[in-house]
């Protein structure tokens, strides 16, 4: 009985220690990833590859995938496709969360001095009267969570954080 409780124990820890990407998904929504990434894992290495990805295809009747495809789909993940991984990547796609660079490049166009902030004012108006017009209160639910600074800036490199790996302190 006490080894199942530190199992269990060691699940939950390891589980939400791992990465905030648990937290974005159900126990069953992950339950479904688990099989997926378990029917892509040909192999059953913990790591989807090449050959695994191949195998896949092949066993959906799609016999002439390029290489050149396979190393695209591996390269999203930049490093081993584990588990974790495999749901983040699911997690970026489905919350239609850009990759942090994207996001990045886009603050320094309004950050030509290269200073690290942008003016939480002149954002702020930019947001509300440019291409998708954020409403007022949509501003104020993205600055609630942007680091600004006395003086009115945004540090846009830890928002950028916060908005692909969300807010540290949502989780205490």
């Amino acid at each position: 009985m006490a080894s199942k409780k530190a199992a269990a124990k060691r699940g939950k820890t390891a589980q939400r220690g791992s990465s905030n990407v648990f937290s974005m998904f159900e126990q069953s929504q992950i339950q479904e990833f688990k099989e997926a990434f378990g029917c892509i894992d040909q192999n059953r290495d913990g790591v989807i590859n090449k050959a695994d990805l191949k195998e896949t295809y092949a066993q959906l009747g799609k016999l002439n995938v390029s290489d050149e495809e396979l190393e695209s789909m591996l390269g999203e993940g930049k490093g081993p496709i584990n588990f974790t991984v495999f749901l983040t990547l699911f997690g970026e796609k489905l919350n239609g969360t850009d990759p942090e660079e994207t996001i990045l490049a886009a603050f320094k166009l309004f950050d030509p001095n290269a200073t690290g902030v942008v003016n939480k004012d002149e954002f702020r108006r930019l947001l509300m009267n440019q291409a998708d017009k954020f409403t007022a209160e949509e501003v104020d639910q993205a600055f609630a969570v942007a680091p600004i600074d006395v003086a009115g800036n945004i540090d846009y490199k830890s928002l950028c954080y916060i908005i692909t790996h969300g807010d540290e302190k949502e989780e205490s």
